[in-house]
């Protein structure tokens, strides 16, 4: 059984050089199902993707996936925690190779709903700063491609963060 730190490529060195809160926490996620750890990893995984799409991962967004991944992974919050903290890394390190990758395999793994919601959380996390970036956008929408869900149902989760959206909000000023 593959642990979800190694799925995230990071279990040799937060485990050897964490204190034993990690070590306990990473030895709790270890005994997911295989299944649920991938799906887990990959969603926190997407998740930072989103919110590391302007080049700034703020407070508000990493509270929000923190949050977002206690919830909808049934996590503990120390749990959820390291998940985020982990995925925000590897992100970070190689965002760019993995991206499709990761996206891929929730597209196979996940049923339909299971992506609707997760487009859902890709918004929640954007706008936990109160604005949505264009980039932030743009990569929610590369993403839902990814992982085939309808224009239409995109464009129905994304009406509901329209407050948010940084481009109306420009269109809103300059009607002024």
């Amino acid at each position: 059984m593959k642990s979800v730190l190694a799925l995230l490529g990071l279990a040799p060195t937060v485990t050897e050089t964490g204190g034993e809160a990690v070590r306990r926490i990473a030895a709790e996620l270890d005994r997911l199902e295989p299944a649920r750890a991938r799906f887990v990893a990959s969603f926190a995984f997407v998740l930072s993707r989103v919110a590391g799409a302007d080049q700034e991962v703020t407070d508000a967004e990493t509270a929000a996936m923190e949050r977002l991944v206690a919830e909808r992974a049934g996590l503990p919050a120390d749990q959820a925690v390291l998940v985020v903290q982990l995925a925000k890394t590897q992100q970070l390190l190689f965002g760019g190779t993995d991206d499709f990758l990761v996206s891929r395999e929730l597209a196979r793994e996940a049923t339909y709903e299971q992506k609707l919601g997760l487009v859902d959380c890709l918004f929640a996390v954007a706008s936990a700063d109160r604005s949505i970036r264009t980039s932030e956008a743009d990569e929610i929408g590369r993403i839902a491609r990814e992982i085939k869900v309808d224009q239409a149902d995109l464009s129905r989760i994304r009406a509901s963060y329209r407050d948010f959206l940084e481009v109306r909000k420009g269109l809103e000023q300059s009607e002024h």
